[in-house]
């Protein structure tokens, strides 16, 4: 059978005139508030106590009102237009836990965030289900899973231009990373060891207390970043981090690992600096710091280039023909009979 998504479709940015309503959760704070960003109404369920996806709108980002808290205890009175899964606890557990049969029927999209990491190459992903459409934010994620029948597509990540612009004047290195500790070789702890031993590099970031600067909240960033020479991406193997594109869009040079998605973003030698040596990375680093003006050359054409992929409008356009793709696929008064 075709699936409901094997044709594109060229859609107004609200469905008959009405901001749609997408209920999700609350995973990845920052990837949701530029997702909050566009033209619908989004709904985040919170408990008594606080846990994974529960946690509301929270203090660190500034959500507009167009992010709602609801109680869970109050979702059944409630009427949503997509439900977006962001997690294998949404999907497999969550739904069922707080969902009313109505709602586990309405229109469905999963956005995978992160590359399959059990296996690079043979893991299946959770969702085999053609009624419901699985987002990938990088093509590198999207060849890398197994999709089962589940139809897939890819929109990259979008972020706001900062106010703040890259001056550069500190002679050091920013590596921005959460729990860095905690997720270790996958992450590139062993390689921001090695390299802060040769070159004078600051780590920030949720639970780096200790042996970084600690957690700079998300509003803070582009002040404090903008003022180092050079942004380090030590990560062997994740999704493309938003804080890599937040960087390249105030001008700051990258140096990173040539790995997963940032090959495609930065061009080795012309907008930052890319490769999996890393002595190679490190006789950058050392360049930068003595090179100012070389810092300023490859942070503006790198910046050139985010804005041109990233910018914030693609980003919501591309969302918001997606919700309204999966509403018009799959008008309410045919689930029943499609699912």
């Amino acid at each position: 059978m075709e699936n409901f998504y094997s044709s594109s479709f060229n859609l107004s940015t609200s469905l008959n005139g009405k901001k749609l309503k997408i209920f999700t959760w609350h995973i990845h704070g920052s990837y949701l508030f530029y997702l909050s960003k566009g033209n619908y109404d989004i709904y985040i369920p919170v408990k008594d106590i606080k846990e994974d996806g529960f946690w509301g709108r929270g203090e660190t980002f500034p959500f507009g009102e167009n992010v709602h808290e609801v109680h869970v205890d109050d979702l059944k009175y409630l009427e949503f237009d997509v439900i977006l899964f962001q997690s294998p606890r949404n999907y497999l557990t969550d739904q069922f836990d707080i969902l009313t049969e109505d709602q586990r029927r309405l229109p469905k999209i999963y956005l995978e965030h992160d590359p399959p990491l059990e296996g690079p190459t043979e893991t299946r992903h959770v969702v085999d289900d053609q009624n419901i459409l699985l987002v990938h934010v990088t093509h590198y994620n999207k060849i890398m899973w197994n999709n089962n029948r589940t139809p897939a597509k890819v929109i990259d990540h979008g972020v706001v231009v900062p106010a703040k612009k890259y001056t550069g004047e500190k002679e050091r290195g920013i590596v921005v990373i959460n729990n860095i500790h905690k997720r270790g070789r996958r992450l590139g702890l062993d390689v921001f060891r090695e390299v802060e031993k040769r070159v004078p590099v600051d780590l920030i970031g949720m639970g780096s207390e200790g042996f970084g600067l600690g957690e700079v909240k998300h509003p803070d960033l582009p002040e404090f970043i903008s003022k180092y020479r050079f942004f380090f991406n030590p990560i062997r193997y994740t999704s493309l981090g938003l804080s890599v594109i937040e960087a390249m869009m105030l001008g700051i040079p990258v140096v990173g690992l040539a790995t997963t998605e940032l090959p495609t973003v930065i061009r080795d030698g012309v907008s930052g600096f890319v490769h999996t040596n890393v002595e190679y990375l490190v006789r950058k680093m050392q360049l930068l710091l003595d090179d100012r003006e070389l810092a300023v050359s490859l942070g503006r054409e790198g910046q050139r280039s985010v804005n041109e992929r990233f910018n914030i409008s693609r980003f919501v356009n591309d969302w918001e023909v997606t919700f309204n793709e999966v509403v018009q696929r799959l008008p309410s008064s045919s689930l029943s009979e499609t699912l």
